[in-house]
């Protein structure tokens, strides 16, 4: 079994544009598939992460500076470990998620690598 992680990036953030009505109904999208995830046995763990705030570290001299901004061109909404056979099951499974509902949206998967000797 390999971890794979998921990015959720969305160009834009569909949540600043929904009703309550209609973000209270996405979030239990999100819920039924991460649910669905941990009773495969799947889900290892994840998290929205704050539109706003945050800090960026650079270089040797490790520059601090403000960010993310809401002007990017992606915001990384939030991340989810999974463990998975392989690729390609990450691939599948990913498929499900509610947020790909919306063009503007993407799932970044990314093998964790292992740092085991």
């Amino acid at each position: 079994m390999k971890e794979f992680m998921y990015l959720f990036k969305d160009k834009e953030s569909i949540t600043n544009k929904l009703s309550p009505e209609q973000m209270q109904a996405h979030m239990q999208e999100w819920m039924a598939w991460m649910q669905q995830l941990a009773q495969l046995g799947k889900l290892k763990g994840g998290a929205p992460l704050e539109e706003m705030g945050g800090k960026t570290i650079t270089g040797k001299n490790k520059v601090v500076t403000d960010g993310p901004f809401p002007e990017t061109k992606e915001l990384v909404g939030g991340y989810l470990l999974v463990q998975v056979k392989d690729l390609e099951e990450a691939v599948q499974l990913a498929k499900g998620c509610p947020g790909l509902a919306v063009d503007q949206c993407s799932v970044e998967i990314r093998a964790v690598k292992s740092m085991e000797a």
